[in-house]
């Protein structure tokens, strides 16, 4: 670089001073994202070199420039970040189950909610399963419970055994995809599954130090069901507690069409509105009596006040991520009014940002962070522009407010909310604008009246109060959602469209001086990338029990029931979301006695299900790829994907390439070899890596899982 070039990158540096500690999160979060972007996990010599790194680099700092050092100190950041990363990930380290179970499963209750299936599920700790040795048994294991359940006399913290069937947590439904095994690593959770038996009671609660709550959460959700009965009633239990277990399939979807499920989260949301409805209502209480007033600061005593409930509202709601992160936010607010200073900053934003990643690093990665701070931002941002400018007459202020508001927060969060759920709801502003205000000005006071008139018995006041606002929201929540073109959809992006996203928009954000219109241009690239996404031609389950082939009408699928969350989610991620049983009538795909058989690019191929059917195939039935349901010991001239295989690889993905081979990419390949992904192997010596490709019409002579096949490197073709 020139003399001329150094002198401008350090007046462009020197220029940001007062504006740097902004950056503080960002590079704390670009060390998390790049530790957990990797497919290998570093070793001891690479964790002992950046701990070094660091302190290192802040003693450089001082023998450099002053305009030089936040350079340095950005890299020492990033470095802290991914270490924070590593030791987040050695403190939940809990076994996980390295194959399928079934037999009599022995724990305590400490989670009660739904799957996705609207099963009852059940968390369970202190886990017993016969004939397993207790350093190998995970700590934590997740149940749905199908059949006829005693559900009611399910109780928190009880010990419980039933008989069911567990499995490891599963990897990726696609290549690249979400991976519940991460996510169940940070929950602690190492086996899930399911039972059909009637589950057994066979010690009382024993709640504990760290159940008690749980325990008075879950019964003050009871008593609100209780009086408020239905959907109603398992709303307003959802928005005390954070229990969600009373709310159907078909409310959610309609609270998600017409984009209020953010009300059901206890998030910024709840946590904003019930501390500043305290906060003015002490403050207000304290001024109506001057004599107090004028002895007492009562600005301070009212954010004492809010920061009380705001930290019972979190214990009696879960202490879940989501609202972790929406109490330190309005902890930082509220403190900020102890010390004088601005509550609403970006200063407040980033200090509140850097204490959730250093806490929890995990949580850069979940919808929850991301949406909340990318509102929270922009809302700081506009309504610091618009500070001093009034849009129409005085008593329209609170309504614009609101409009602004709802306005921002949904612009700032839909590209995340589309990359996460593939969806967009069109009329949410709508949908938003007629339930925001009634939740803040009727639900949530109602839910503190209630709260106050408990001790003498009266809490139905409050409560018969909450239920007509929530009536209103669900109304229009099933009334919007009805519209024609409520939603559209979606594909989900590339990995690498929101991290550029988000970079371009905070330097829009963050930098001061005319460079910042650099960021428009860099988001513009997330979004050609995300226009530019290319959907896997042929999808197999990890089980090999489905095979997805993308058709022009949409992905077609070879089953219309079965591995029903695969297909789901394979769906979703196309953007073209439709019954299974729809996708499974669309031409692409033919049936077959006990398999399906499916063309692409000229070449076949072929799943078969069963033992049965696999022995009387003979070889590969003329496929070049072979999908088996069961394991294969038999050599054959095709690439065989069995139940062996599979387990190993995960999920695979096929795209036909410009020279007419297939391209092979496996989900084992993408996540590579973490901590989390290792209760997946399989017993035994590792499998042969597949090929990368397959060119047209050539056929292995021999088995790949017991051919010496090396991983080639490109495109490389099995001879």
């Amino acid at each position: 670089m020139s003399v001329k070039g150094q002198g401008q990158v350090q007046e462009a540096l020197l220029s940001q001073r007062g504006r740097l500690v902004l950056w503080l999160p960002v590079f704390l979060g670009l060390g998390i994202g790049g530790y957990y972007a990797l497919s290998w996990e570093p070793g001891r010599a690479t964790w002992a070199a950046l701990g070094l790194c660091a302190p290192s680099l802040i003693l450089l700092s001082r023998a450099m420039r002053e305009a030089w050092r936040p350079l340095v100190w950005a890299l020492a950041v990033c470095a802290c970040g991914a270490g924070l990363a590593k030791l987040e990930v050695w403190r939940v380290e809990a076994p996980v189950l390295g194959f399928r179970y079934y037999g009599p499963i022995e724990g305590r209750v400490v989670g009660i909610d739904r799957s996705a299936s609207d099963a009852v599920r059940l968390t369970l700790d202190r886990v017993r399963l016969d004939r397993l040795a207790p350093g190998r048994t995970p700590a934590r294991v997740r149940v749905s419970l199908h059949g006829d359940q005693p559900l009611s006399r399910i109780k928190p913290a009880e010990r419980l055994i039933l008989t069911g069937h567990l499995t490891p947590p599963a990897g990726p439904a696609e290549p690249g995809g979400f991976d519940f095994r991460r996510h169940a690593w940070f929950e602690g959770i190492g086996a899930v599954g399911y039972t059909r038996t009637p589950v057994l009671r066979i010690a009382p609660a024993d709640p504990g130090p760290g159940q008690w709550i749980f325990a008075r959460r879950m019964a003050i959700s009871d008593a609100i069901r209780d009086r408020l009965p239905g959907e109603i009633g398992g709303v307003a239990a959802a928005i005390v507690t954070g229990d969600r277990s009373g709310i159907d399939q078909p409310t959610l979807e309609a609270l998600r069409a017409s984009n209020l499920a953010h009300l059901l989260a206890i998030s910024g949301l709840h946590m904003g509105l019930l501390t500043a409805f305290v906060f003015t209502g002490v403050r207000i209480a304290i001024c109506a009596v001057p004599p107090v007033a004028l002895r007492l600061p009562v600005k301070k005593v009212a954010a004492v006040a809010a920061l009380i409930a705001g930290a019972i509202y979190l214990a009696l709601s879960g202490g879940s991520v989501a609202t972790q992160r929406a109490f330190i936010m309005v902890s930082v607010m509220l403190v900020a009014v102890l010390l004088d200073r601005r509550a609403l900053t970006l200063r407040a934003i980033a200090l509140a940002a850097t204490i959730v990643l250093v806490l929890r690093p995990h949580a850069l990665l979940g919808p929850g962070f991301q949406m909340s701070f990318a509102a929270t931002t922009a809302l700081v941002v506009i309504f610091g522009r618009l500070r001093g400018v009034r849009v129409g007459p005085r008593w329209m202020g609170p309504a614009v407010s609101v409009f602004i508001s709802s306005l921002v927060a949904g612009l700032a969060t839909a590209p995340f909310a589309a990359a996460h759920f593939n969806q967009i709801s069109h009329y949410g502003l709508i949908a938003n604008l007629a339930s925001v205000p009634l939740m803040g000005t009727l639900v949530m006071p109602a839910a503190v009246l209630a709260a106050c008139l408990a001790p003498v018995g009266l809490e139905e006041v409050g409560l018969w109060i909450m239920g007509q606002g929530l009536a209103w929201i669900l109304f229009v929540a099933r009334g919007v959602s009805s519209w024609d073109g409520a939603l559209s959809y979606v594909p989900t992006p590339q990995t690498v469209v929101l991290p550029v996203l988000t970079l371009g928009l905070l330097w829009l954000i963050l930098w001061a001086g005319r460079a910042r219109s650099l960021g428009i241009p860099v988001a513009a690239v997330a979004f050609g990338l995300w226009a530019m996404t290319e959907r896997p031609d042929v999808l197999i389950a990890d089980t090999g029990g489905l095979i997805g082939v993308l058709t022009p009408e949409g992905r077609a699928l070879s089953r219309a029931t079965g591995n029903g969350f695969v297909a789901r989610v394979w769906l979703e991620n196309d953007g073209l979301p439709v019954p299974q049983a729809q996708a499974a009538s669309r031409p692409g795909i033919t049936q077959m006695d006990r398999g399906v058989l499916a063309t692409l690019g000229g070449q076949q191929i072929r799943q078969v299900r069963g033992k049965t059917a696999r022995d009387v195939l003979g070889d590969c039935g003329g496929a070049t790829i072979l999908v088996l349901t069961v394991p294969d010991e038999a050599e054959r001239p095709c690439l065989v994907l069995d139940q062996t295989r599979l387990r190993q690889t995960g999920s695979v993905r096929l795209d036909l390439a410009d020279d007419g081979s297939l391209r092979v990419r496996t989900a084992s390949e993408v996540t590579g070899t973490r901590p989390w992904s290792g209760g997946s192997a399989v017993s035994g010596d590792r499998l042969p890596a597949l090929p990368h490709a397959i060119q047209p019409f050539d056929r292995p002579q021999t088995n790949t899982r017991t051919a010496n096949v090396e991983k080639p490197s490109g495109t490389q073709s099995v001879q």
